[in-house]
This record gives structure tokens, C-alpha cells and sequence, in this order.
């Protein structure tokens, strides 16, 4: 049986960044804000990310964001003092997450050249969506990278219990491997069985969910997206225990009581409902032994380890980051980003919004690949 292929449209990435730019303004966020929420919808695109989009990234500032006071329009970042000079600590005061996030993740490259390594725990702060963006760019430039947040509602059921305790809560790894194999590998991950956003996704598309995904309100698994209320963690005990990591390093930096985050009317007035980012940088060089096989560098060490792993047969095995990389390659050569005919209605009803003109008509068409 093969797949049929569907018709996608090629959006110019100026008309996407406008569209996005203006929707934040409109929604009262400042120029610089709006500007990263557009170079960060761009990202997510660029590479193909379906599940945290403009469409999400707006859907979840009008769920939890700026509608609901989870996140602040033209909040100002406090620097908190730190006792050690690797480390920074900041209170984000619910700016919009993926302009603190971009911010943080540059402050740790910073602190990485003169360091080795940086650090940023970031309290307060309000979702920044897909980690895998901001790990990517920061390989890209040759750090080693990693970032994990708690996500904004727990909508996850811990293994073995039955009540949504956890976050999505995703892990996300960036390389610097570009050198030895032409794009960063990138180990991204929400720690449920799929981000909520692939649910999201999944019903914009009438798509049903896979087995063991999801359950109703009432606890019953369910494959109707329009139904799920909860998720499972990926893995059981394995998933759990990572989703877990994201709850504690949170519990250390600030966060508080998981069921109560984002929901600012239910629970004691004076319990957080903030997510919590944690980001650090490595240099490569940093961490070097200089005692390479064969004296290769260490890019060819890089190099000569990931061809032992896809070879033996594996040469067909993909690496984390490549599904990646091959969509920012395709959005290149159609030049521009790449949606759905429902992504396309989504966003002609952000610009609606906006109030900028939009014309589908002006997109190229292209069948999926």
C-alpha cells in the first residue's frame, strides 16, 4: 500500500515572520519579543516541527499566556546574584518564554568561552516551546548544548498511577557535529509518549492517535485526539523517571506544585504556577582528553565513531537530528516554509487576527514528500 501524496504550500519566510511579528504585537508584546517569537516560529518550520509551531506557540499564549497572565508582555529578566561565576540565575518574571530562552542559551555560550562551561536556571518564566530550536542553533555554532523545562500543564500520568502529575516535560541535546557529518545531531524529546501538541496536530489533521497514547477524562485510553485529556509517559518507568528529572531540577531552581502550574484559579494563592528552564553550554575543547586514536582530531574521533555506529549493515539508520536537517534542506530548496492545507487556514486565521492581508492564492503549491 503507498501513500498518496497531499498537496503543501511554500510560505516565503518574510511573509510567515510578518504574520507571526504582527500577531504578537497586536497581542500587546514589544517589538524585540514579537521579533524572536517570529525568528523562533521560523526555526520550528524550517525543520519541520508540526507540534510547535506559530500556530501552537500562539494557541498557548491565548490558553495560558498573555490572555491568562501566565506570561507578561514587555516583562524585564532580573539577574539574580550568583556565587559562582559559571553559573547565572534569572527570575523571568513570565516574559515571553522563547525570547528568554534565546537570551538565556546565547548568556550560556557566553559563559561557556570564558568558563568552559555556562549555566542558566531560569524561575518564572512562561513554556518556550520546542528545546531542540534553541540546542540547534547553539550547536550550530560548536557548543555542545542542552536545555530542559517543565511544561505548562501536567497532563501526564505518572507510571502506575492513574491522575495527570507531570509535564510533557522534554529532554533536549544538541551537538556540534556539523563538521563530521554535514547538520548538529539533536536528541529532542517530550518524555510523554508524544508531545500534547502532536494531539493538537492530529486533530487539526483528523488524524486518529496510536494505541496507548492518551486517556479520556475518565482515565480510559483513547485514540479520538478530541478526547484525550491525559498522556502516558513514553517508555513507562523510563519516561517517568525522565519527566521526573525535569519536576526536580524545577523543585531546586523555583517551580512549585506540578497540578498547579499555568492554572491561576484553582489552589492557594500563594503556590507558583510558573514553568522553570534550565540551559547550559559546553565547548567541545573543553571537555577534550587530546588522546585520540590514530591522533585524529577530535571533529574526525566525532566522525570516525558515529560511521562505526551506522555501519556493520546500519548504514540506513537515521541519526537524531537528521529527519531535521533533511526538512531544512527541502524548506531551502522550495525557499520557503513549508505547511499543511490546515496549518495554511490556521495561520490565515492569525493574520486575520492581526490584521495583515492574506492571500493564499500567492503560495506555491508542492506535493508532500
Amino acid at each position: 500500500m503507498t501513500n498518496t501524496p497531499t498537496t503543501e504550500f511554500v510560505m516565503p519566510i518574510a511573509m510567515h515572520n510578518h504574520i507571526v511579528r504582527a500577531a504578537y504585537i497586536h497581542r500587546g508584546f514589544t517589538p524585540e519579543e514579537s521579533a524572536a517569537a517570529a525568528r523562533f516560529s521560523d526555526l520550528t518550520a524550517l525543520h519541520g516541527i508540526k507540534t510547535h509551531n506559530a500556530i501552537k506557540a500562539l494557541h498557548l499564549d491565548e490558553l495560558f499566556g498573555s490572555k491568562a497572565g501566565g506570561c507578561v508582555p514587555g516583562a524585564t529578566i532580573e539577574v539574580l546574584p550568583s556565587k559562582f561565576k559559571a553559573v547565572a540565575r534569572w527570575n523571568a518574571n513570565r516574559k515571553l518564554g522563547q525570547a528568554t530562552a534565546f537570551a538565556a542559551m546565547e548568556h550560556c555560550m557566553k559563559l561557556a568561552d570564558e568558563f568552559g562551561v555556562g549555566v542558566v536556571s531560569v524561575d518564572n518564566a512562561f513554556h518556550y516551546l520546542w528545546g531542540g530550536g534553541y540546542v540547534i542553533d547553539a550547536a550550530k555554532k560548536g557548543y555542545l548544548a542542552y536545555t530542559a523545562c517543565t511544561a505548562a500543564l501536567a497532563e501526564v500520568v505518572p507510571f502506575g498511577g492513574k491522575f495527570p502529575t507531570l509535564g510533557t516535560n522534554p529532554h533536549s541535546w544538541g551537538f556540534p557535529t556539523t563538521q563530521a557529518i554535514g547538520f548538529p545531531i539533536c536528541v529532542d524529546w517530550a518524555t510523554s509518549v508524544v508531545a500534547m501538541g502532536r494531539v493538537q496536530q492530529f486533530s487539526r489533521e483528523g488524524k486518529q492517535l496510536g494505541p496507548g497514547w492518551a486517556v479520556d477524562k475518565d482515565g480510559n485510553p483513547t485514540q479520538d485526539p478530541n478526547k484525550a485529556a491525559a498522556l502516558f509517559p513514553f517508555g513507562e518507568h523510563k519516561g517517568y523517571g525522565l519527566s521526573l528529572i525535569d519536576e526536580l531540577l524545577a523543585a531546586y531552581i523555583g517551580g512549585s506544585l506540578p497540578t498547579l502550574r499555568s492554572r491561576w484559579s484553582i489552589g492557594p494563592k500563594d503556590e507558583k504556577r510558573t514553568p522553570c528552564f534550565f540551559f547550559q553550554c559546553i565547548r567541545a575543547d573543553a571537555i577534550s582528553g587530546d588522546a585520540f586514536a590514530y591522533n585524529r582530531s577530535q571533529q574526525e574521533n566525532v566522525k570516525a565513531v558515529l560511521e562505526d555506529i551506522r555501519g556493520h549493515g546500519n548504514e540506513k539508520t537515521l541519526l537524531p537530528g537528521e529527519p531535521e536537517a533533511r526538512a531544512a534542506q527541502r524548506s531551502e530548496k522550495l525557499g520557503g516554509l513549508i505547511f499543511t492545507a490546515a496549518e495554511i487556514d490556521a495561520l490565515e486565521g492569525i493574520a486575520r487576527e492581526a490584521g495583515v492581508a492574506f492571500d493564499r492564492k500567492n503560495l506555491k503549491p508542492v506535493e508532500s514528500s
